[in-house]
């Protein structure tokens, strides 16, 4: 490993012999982040997509994005953007629309088969966490979601809003 690579490791060994809460808090979310990928990838298969084709899908159900934005999101380069895009437009459920603002930039939004599968998905996502938060009190989800939405918050990359997401809770 180069020195770049080891710094990032060194400096969470130095946080953790001086806050072990804060190596908890990290690995905790670490292992929530592997298991929510869990969950989006059972709730794709059935449908033939990608953990991150369901979050593609629901990411545009609040409308169409532009792929700066949605780059953002999904935290993906253009590349790699692109080529998820591609695949998810050959399939039919989603489309290219030209950008009002920018004539060299184009929005991407869900076909009519691309909504109804979106809904479907964050459906399936949405049970699966709400069983795996069934033994919380209502207190606790609660007290869970604010501590979750203020993390997101101060996060240099937005993700999507709540309202971005079908409500089907």
């Amino acid at each position: 490993m180069t020195t770049e690579q080891t710094a990032p490791v060194k400096a969470a060994e130095a946080a953790e012999a001086d806050d072990p809460a804060a190596a908890g808090l990290a690995s905790a979310l670490v292992r929530l982040t592997q298991m929510l990928q869990h969950v989006l990838a059972e709730a794709g298969r059935g449908h033939g997509l990608t953990p991150q084709q369901v979050q593609l899908l629901c990411a545009l159900s609040s409308g169409p994005v532009g792929m700066s934005e949605l780059s953002r999101w999904l935290r993906l380069g253009k590349s790699g953007l692109t080529g998820l895009v591609d695949r998810v437009e050959r399939r039919g459920l989603l489309a290219r629309t030209p950008d009002a603002d920018d004539g060299r930039a184009c929005r991407i939004a869900l076909t009519p088969a691309g909504e109804e599968l979106a809904g479907r998905a964050h459906a399936e996502v949405t049970a699966r966490i709400a069983g795996m938060a069934a033994g919380l009190a209502a207190g606790e989800r609660a007290a869970l979601t604010d501590a979750v939405t203020r993390i997101l918050d101060a996060a240099p990359c937005r993700t999507p809003s709540p309202e971005a997401w079908p409500d089907q809770a």
